[in-house]
């Protein structure tokens, strides 16, 4: 039992190492997926022993209530029933900024694709989302802000023309495409914060995987 122990803490802590903002219950699971048949208290009390510090929780968001006073919103029921997608910028060491085309579904919670390079427009929208669609199938929505850059003429009509629809959140609002924005809050806090890419390359090599 003592050696389970020591080789229990020794991974716990190799995990808490490697991703840096998990707390003890994304490390649970982490460890159940290595072979661990572990329960969430033990790896709390050997987390807290080491003195290894859990993330603080984020604050609840109130109900979500649209601009003509209805709460109703379009929630994904299955699979690849709604996807969403959003940019998210970040800088190489020279100061050069490069853009992040993230896909998310949103039952799921998969990151379906991020795409990387210095600019993004609307036929990188089109490229990434058709060979998502190629491998997948085409959703039933997709979901995206209602900025300039999210509805572009050319990705609104080639989404309908495949047969899926477009589902754009209310104007100031971004907290209705809430699991890309935690996705994205996630990506930077974990990878794009505690990482130094001297080129484009790298960030794509190590961003994608």
């Amino acid at each position: 039992m003592l050696e389970d122990e020591a080789a229990l803490t020794a991974a716990i802590i190799a995990l808490a190492l490697q991703f840096g903002r998990y707390g003890y219950r994304r490390i649970t699971a982490l460890l159940r997926r290595d072979g661990w048949t572990v329960n969430v208290k033990r790896v709390e009390r050997i987390w807290r022993r080491e003195g290894l510090k859990v993330p603080a929780r984020q604050p609840k968001r109130a109900r979500l209530w649209l601009n003509d006073g209805s709460c109703l919103r379009l929630r994904p029921e299955c699979p690849d029933h709604v996807w969403s997608y959003d940019f998210v910028e970040h800088r190489t060491h020279n100061g050069r900024k490069y853009r992040m085309l993230n896909v998310i579904d949103e039952f799921t919670r998969e990151c379906l694709a991020i795409r990387v390079a210095r600019k993004l427009k609307a036929y990188d929208v089109i490229d990434v989302l058709s060979d998502l669609f190629s491998l997948r199938g085409v959703p039933g929505h997709i979901r995206s802000d209602n900025g300039p850059k999210f509805i572009a003429k050319a990705v609104q009509d080639w989404i309908a023309a495949v047969g899926s629809r477009t589902a754009y959140i209310e104007p100031g609002s971004p907290w209705e495409n809430g699991y890309c924005e935690s996705f994205n809050a996630k990506l930077r806090d974990e990878l794009l914060n505690g990482e130094v890419f001297y080129t484009l390359k790298k960030a794509s090599v190590v961003i994608e995987q």
